[in-house]
């Protein structure tokens, strides 16, 4: 299963890229964090895998993220036009899924986040829920983008929200 979303943010460029960058920031926007540790490398850095846990709802959820592009490698000074990419693969239980984000000037302080999202399923029941449910990835993804947006453009933090 593969999808892109998309979602403007009125914020520039260099601070979307640094802000989604940094993993002090996480906890704000990252709805149901739990845990995200490296396992070995630099958070962010390209070949970095990172111990991940998400709750959701009264479960929760463990993968391994390998970080697999990041371009460019110093966000600390992006030139105009330049296209920021942040690719990761994630890899759980039953599940393979690859996030391939796409950071481009929408305009004067305005950002296009652009999402691609390819999951595969082993496994059952996994294979059931992304048949039968497919719909809800989408969702998570668009709510995870929908939250940093709000993060950014006012400071927003998921862990005041009342769900």
């Amino acid at each position: 299963m593969t999808y892109t979303v998309s979602i403007e943010i009125a914020v520039p460029l260099e601070r979307v890229a640094q802000l989604l960058a940094d993993p002090v920031q996480l906890p704000m926007w990252l709805r149901g964090l739990v845990v995200h540790e490296p396992l070995n490398g630099r958070h962010g850095q390209v070949g970095t895998e990172s111990r991940v846990v998400l709750r959701m709802g009264q479960r929760e959820f463990e993968a391994v993220e390998t970080i697999t592009r990041r371009e460019p490698a110093d966000l600390s000074s992006i030139p105009s036009g330049t296209v920021v990419h942040f690719e990761r693969k994630i890899v759980a239980e039953g599940m393979w899924s690859a996030a391939r984000e796409r950071l481009t000037e929408a305009g004067p302080g305005a950002t296009l986040w652009e999402s691609e999202n390819e999951y595969r399923f082993g496994g059952f029941l996994m294979r059931f829920v992304g048949l039968v449910m497919p719909g809800a990835f989408r969702k998570q993804s668009r709510q995870h983008m929908n939250d940093f947006t709000e993060f950014a453009e006012h400071g927003t933090d998921v862990r005041e929200a009342k769900d």
